[in-house]
């Protein structure tokens, strides 16, 4: 397996890790539907959190945020509508973005709730 694949697997288990100390549920990990896939689904409460998974070993050419682009959202809308419907969910649809930075020997880990919103 390529050294960035390696990276983003090992970044989503720590996503998953993180979330699930900060009492969220995880019901889905990497959910496909058309052209995309949602990283993360997790539920805290009420509210279905979508989870973008953004790893990197450095930020030299940017937060791991900023390569969440604007194609990959309108994908991930359509993806959990689908979900949310098929699933006949009755919940509050939040995205959020969890980047993650390799720092040393250990990672640096940011959730950023409401990261964009659907239209």
């Amino acid at each position: 397996m390529a050294k960035h694949n390696e990276l983003g697997k090992k970044g989503e288990q720590l996503a998953v890790d993180f979330l699930i100390k900060n009492n969220y549920d995880i019901i889905e990990r990497n959910y496909r539907f058309n052209k995309a896939e949602v990283d993360i689904i997790a539920q805290k409460e009420d509210t279905l959190a979508i989870v973008e998974v953004k790893t990197r070993s450095t930020t030299d050419f940017g937060n791991p945020q900023d390569f969440v682009k604007p194609k990959q959202i309108k994908n991930l809308v359509k993806a959990v509508d689908e979900y949310v419907n098929v699933n006949a969910l009755d919940v509050e649809v939040r995205f959020d973005i969890i980047a993650i930075v390799k720092e040393n020997k250990g990672f640096r880990i940011e959730h950023l709730e409401d990261a964009f919103y659907h239209f």
